[in-house]
């Protein structure tokens, strides 16, 4: 599956709601396998539908001292009121990473790929990752929840990052390209 990146608008929408899980669950499995490849390739710990291009409410979580999950129509029930900052990182945004003040804990209830609903509590780097992909069925990115002046720091960092890219891509450097437009010389192709 491929990873949208920051400044593809499907990560901006909120996702729908999976209809029917029972009708397909093999569908779901594919999906979530699918997903999972995606997750330990990109070297991440969890991956929700939208920064694939699937607008369902679906994610999945990969995190060292649980199980690899499937979450489907997740719906917190509760978080604590205790909160803790953490250094965050998404594959929709790579090579950024920054601290997010999140709750401490979190209790989860969805349904898995088989249509079967479960309840979580979770704490540590689950509850954040679980958060983390809750906030991307919602069309919120981490750097959101950043105070504004890291927030445009970061902002500022990825343009930079894709001016670059496309710089790049059309064989020219950044530098030459800045340069032309100073000197007011039309950009071609």
């Amino acid at each position: 599956m491929e990873i949208l990146t920051f400044g593809d608008e499907l990560l901006r929408q909120k996702a729908e709601p999976v209809a029917n899980i029972k009708d397909n669950p093999n569908k779901w499995s594919v999906i979530a396998q699918n997903m999972f490849e995606s997750v330990r390739k990109g070297k991440g710990v969890g991956l929700a539908g939208p920064q694939t291009g699937l607008m369902e409410r679906i994610f999945v979580t990969d995190v060292d001292g649980d199980d690899p999950r499937v979450y489907i129509n997740p719906s917190i029930v509760e978080t604590s009121q205790e909160t803790v900052k953490y250094e965050e990182g998404c594959l929709s945004i790579p090579g950024v990473w920054a601290k997010v003040v999140r709750p401490k804990t979190v209790k989860v209830q969805a349904w898995n790929e088989k249509g079967r609903p479960f309840t979580i509590e979770a704490a540590g780097i689950l509850a954040r990752v679980i958060l983390h992909e809750i906030d991307h069925l919602e069309g919120v990115l981490f750097i959101d929840r950043l105070p504004e002046p890291k927030r445009k720091k970061i902002l500022d960092k990825i343009a930079k990052q894709q001016q670059q890219a496309a710089g790049k891509a059309s064989g020219r450097t950044l530098a030459e390209t800045q340069g032309r437009r100073e000197r007011g010389e039309e950009e071609r192709g």
